[in-house]
């Protein structure tokens, strides 16, 4: 069993080096605890991916904690997972203070050329997790799944922090479909929620958006993105479209999870003390689906109505994360910044490099543009 400090150093490696989104994560946290270390066998491994897929919140998060929590227990998962998170928070709340603040020129084209290439980098999400699912789905499904996923993307587009009460009646409906024809268990850990927006306070919203984020979100990082964009920018006025996209943009260029990019609108509503409110909100309930629940992953595995309703909530959140480009798009306000979208489009899907290259590279021709004379929205 690795001290503690062993721990921390080899979680947080993987915390400063895991750029790429869950994809990466997932695979340097396998070969750590199952291949180079032998921490964990490569079963329990499986079924803490699969458990972490099922749990609402970031997977990869939910996943480092996991492995953490088997190789040392609950002192080690506590180690382990801020130890994942802390790097990439600590960066991105560095960057925020640069791009929200009075950056020059270049800075704000840089920023404005990432948050360009955001809605392209949404569709390439969106398709990345719908070809498996897809492909996971019986034909006796396929129909509710495309309803569940037209249902996402057109409250992505429309409903902005709603998206919530629909993800969470995808799934309701598919457990109540299911259980008309073949019965079932109880749906245990998600039942069908009613929550009313927190008032009393700037912090009070910015711990609402960030308990949206952290607990109710399904189907990967960038669900997360219509759930904050209609609250950040449209309902508490925090940020504006610009520095919306930028957020999103840091989100995906720094290393950790997406779901630091709600420790940016943290900051832009209450400056530090609001980014670490946001983090504390957000993150705290994957510790708490794993600590109270790591030892029972196998019968939440087994529950039939924990698959019954991912089967709807995880097509609706494909779906959202599809629609989601819609109002990215059109946060867009510079005609150079479509054409940047454009080129964005063509280096994931036509040249197929990586996101955070194109990301890279959006940024560098904003910040050409902008010192050849393009224009740039204040």
């Amino acid at each position: 069993m690795p001290t503690l400090r062993a721990v921390a150093r080899a979680w947080g490696r993987i915390g400063i080096v895991g750029f790429g989104g869950p994809p990466a994560h997932i695979a340097l946290l396998r070969e750590l605890v199952v291949e180079r270390r032998s921490w964990m066998p490569a079963e329990r491994f499986e079924d803490g991916l699969a458990a972490a897929n099922l749990l609402p919140g970031p997977a990869s998060t939910q996943l480092a904690i996991y492995t953490a929590w088997r190789t040392r227990g609950s002192a080690g998962a506590l180690v382990g997972g801020l130890a994942f998170i802390v790097p990439g928070l600590v960066l991105i709340v560095a960057l925020a203070a640069l791009f929200l603040g009075s950056p020059p020129s270049w800075i704000r084209g840089a920023g404005a050329g990432a948050g360009a290439a955001v809605a392209a980098v949404a569709v390439h999400a969106g398709v990345q997790l719908l070809r498996p699912a897809w492909g996971r789905v019986g034909a006796d499904v396929r129909r509710r799944f495309v309803a569940y996923a037209l249902l996402g993307a057109v409250a992505a587009a429309t409903l902005g922090p709603w998206l919530v009460a629909v993800l969470l009646a995808c799934g309701a409906v598919e457990v109540g479909w299911r259980r008309r024809s073949g019965g079932g268990l109880s749906i245990g850990p998600f039942p069908a929620l009613v929550v009313a927006a927190a008032t009393g306070g700037t912090l009070a919203s910015v711990s609402w958006v960030a308990f949206k984020v952290g607990a109710l979100s399904y189907g990967g990082g960038f669900v997360i993105i219509p759930l904050m964009q209609a609250d950040a920018v449209e309902r508490y006025g925090w940020m504006t479209d610009t520095e919306f996209l930028n957020a999103v943009a840091l989100g995906q260029v720094t290393p950790g999870p997406v779901v630091h990019t709600v420790a940016v609108v943290g900051y832009a509503a209450a400056g530090v003390p609001g980014a670490a409110l946001a983090a504390l909100v957000a993150f705290a309930p994957s510790f708490a689906f794993v600590l109270a629940g790591a030892r029972n992953f196998d019968r939440f595995l087994a529950n039939a109505d924990v698959r019954r309703f991912f089967d709807g909530a995880g097509p609706a959140a494909i779906g959202a994360i599809l629609g989601s480009a819609i109002p990215l798009s059109l946060a867009l306000q510079e005609t150079w910044q479509w054409a940047v979208l454009a080129g964005a489009a063509v280096s994931l899907f036509v040249l197929r490099r990586g996101v955070v290259l194109t990301l890279l590279v959006a940024g560098a021709v904003g910040a050409a543009a902008v010192l050849l004379g393009a224009p740039l929205t204040e």
